[in-house]
């Protein structure tokens, strides 16, 4: 990105929720941790360059200890003889604090290592307007990391809604990088096979004093930027119309993309309403102990073997753990040509409080039923350990509770103040079905052919987003992808409550699927605990589509 050509801000979203637990428990080891160590890794090779180039870098890989990351930046500066303005942003740790909001729990099994409020963009622009070179910061959101730069550049206040709403939804497309340039795309292989998707760029935004926005990348790199790889990031990770946001609330119905010429994409149109009057709060804690294992079942009699091993394991722990979740996956085929293609895999997950429990007294009773069990037992990999997992909760506090602090590179603290806030949280609107579509001749196919598809977490929540290239699919798509239809056709959702809202200007329905992911992607629920997959699952469906969208 320094090299590839011009830039003025070079930014790195470093946190997610289970990074966040990861350098908890890093800084449980050394309390001079707690920050993303990569990112230091990474300013070894590149922060020379960026200062002699004078692009100014913007991170929070300060993660739970930026201070002390913004220190050992100084110190690598000095090493290396260059001379860096170093800010940094804090007031995000509410750790001291728990039990003044009633969050520390009643189970010490189960301590809290992380509470984190989420702040806005207005501490970066303070240190950028200080005269930082590099600044960084604990828990924002991921959009403030593009954001603090506008405003630092074009001097907006927290009255210029709009102006800021745009600039959040250019920074929702670049926080997960090449997801805006090709990565992760449900339609990668209409690009080929000659590695144009194979390594893509990185998208960077021109954005513009409106908070408008071109999203695009360098020239001679990789990927694509086309009005598909920016809907689908834009739907990632979102849910209803209104994304909120404790500088403001952005209006994601009111989003315009427009194809501004090869690998450009222009934003623009997009509107803002007051931040609502709460901050989210990250919080992370220990929540036991699991355990995994995987039964490899070969040949005939799969299900007869899944239940007799089931069997046998039960009666063989005395003392079992809380929680046994037994899932079968059908991986095997009849009359396989390969022993691997025979098989069909088992795995067994147990949870409990007490490690003991998913340690050795679980392990040693699978595998004492080496030589006493279905015929052609083995494991897919030696016992492990039980190791912890977490647990992330979502929650808010009054944004007046938080003191928001930049660090001047000169040694000045400045406080910074809640911006205005709107009268309560407001219910999404919701857009009006677009006309029904024209009837005609349907053919049984998969509904991946005519529409794409990102998914991802949110805590416990899966988020989904489906979008589809015409107006003449979207027509289809609304009427058709009910939350009645979605559960059919995902029936781990069947029991679950779903939200669904419509975003017609992008062509898309955005739902929110409550719960499927447990108590979030530390604690291990499912199969794919951040749910990356759960669109592609679904796009893999087979339903009645009109012909004339084939």
């Amino acid at each position: 990105m320094l090299t590839g050509g011009p830039l003025d801000v070079l930014t790195g979203d470093y946190l997610a929720e289970l990074t966040m637990l990861i350098l908890a428990r890093d800084r449980l080891r050394d309390p001079q941790r707690g920050y993303a160590r990569t990112f230091l890794r990474q300013a070894e090779e590149c922060l020379a360059e960026a200062i002699d180039r004078g692009v100014r870098i913007v991170v929070n890989a300060g993660g739970l200890n930026p201070a002390r990351l913004a220190e050992a930046l100084g110190e690598l500066a000095g090493r290396q003889g260059v001379q860096a303005r170093i800010g940094y942003v804090t007031g995000d740790e509410l750790l001291p604090r728990a039990p003044e909001f009633g969050w520390t729990g009643e189970d010490p099994r189960r301590p809290l290592l992380a509470a984190n409020a989420y702040l806005g963009a207005f501490g970066i622009a303070e240190c950028l307007r200080g005269g930082a070179d590099v600044v960084v910061t604990g828990r924002v959101t991921d959009a403030a990391l593009v954001v603090g730069p506008g405003i630092a550049h074009y001097g907006w206040t927290p009255g210029d809604l709009d102006a800021l709403a745009g600039a959040v939804v250019a920074g929702h497309v670049l926080e997960c990088g090449a997801q805006a340039t090709g990565g992760n795309y449900a339609f990668f292989a209409e690009h080929g096979d000659d590695g144009g998707l194979d390594h893509p760029g990185f998208p960077l935004a021109e954005l513009h004093a409106d908070g408008s926005s071109v999203i695009t990348k360098h020239p001679g790199t990789g990927g694509v930027v086309n009005i598909g790889t920016v809907t689908a990031q834009l739907l990632y990770e979102t849910g209803g119309p209104r994304y909120l946001g404790p500088d403001v609330t952005a209006r994601l119905d009111t989003v315009t993309l427009t194809q501004d010429g090869p690998d450009r994409v222009r934003i623009d149109g997009v509107r803002g309403e007051a931040p609502p009057a709460t901050l989210k709060v990250g919080l992370n804690r220990i929540g036991g102990y699991r355990n995994e294992l995987e039964f490899v079942l070969t040949g005939l009699d799969v299900e007869a073997k899944s239940a007799f091993v089931q069997r046998q394991l039960t009666r063989a722990l005395t003392d079992p753990p809380a929680e046994l979740r037994w899932t079968l996956a059908r991986t095997d085929h009849p009359d396989a040509d390969t022993e691997e293609r025979a098989s069909a895999l088992l795995r067994l997950t147990a949870r409990d409080p007490q490690e003991a429990k998913v340690g050795r007294a679980l392990t040693a009773a699978a595998v004492e039923l080496g030589l006493a069990g279905y015929p052609g037992f083995h494991l897919t990999a030696p016992p492990a350990p039980a190791a912890p997992y977490g647990v992330f909760e979502a929650g808010e506090l009054d944004a007046k509770e938080v003191e928001h602090l930049a660090h001047l590179p000169g040694g000045t603290t400045v406080t910074v103040q809640p911006g205005q806030v709107g009268s309560g949280q407001l219910a999404p609107d919701e857009a009006k079905l677009p006309p029904e579509p024209e009837q005609g001749p349907t053919r049984r196919a998969p509904l991946g052919l005519i529409v794409g598809a990102r998914s991802g977490d949110k805590g416990g929540d899966a988020n989904l987003g489906v979008w589809a290239r015409s107006e003449a699919g979207w027509r289809w798509l609304a009427h058709t992808l009910t939350v009645d239809r979605l559960r059919e056709l995902l029936p781990e959702t069947a029991q679950l409550t779903i939200e669904r809202h419509l975003l017609p200007n992008l062509r898309a329905v955005n739902f929110t699927i409550r719960g499927l992911l447990g108590e979030g992607v530390a604690a291990q629920a499912r199969f794919d605990p951040q749910a990356k997959a759960l669109g592609e699952w679904l796009r893999s469906r087979h339903l009645d589509i009109p012909e004339a969208l084939l």
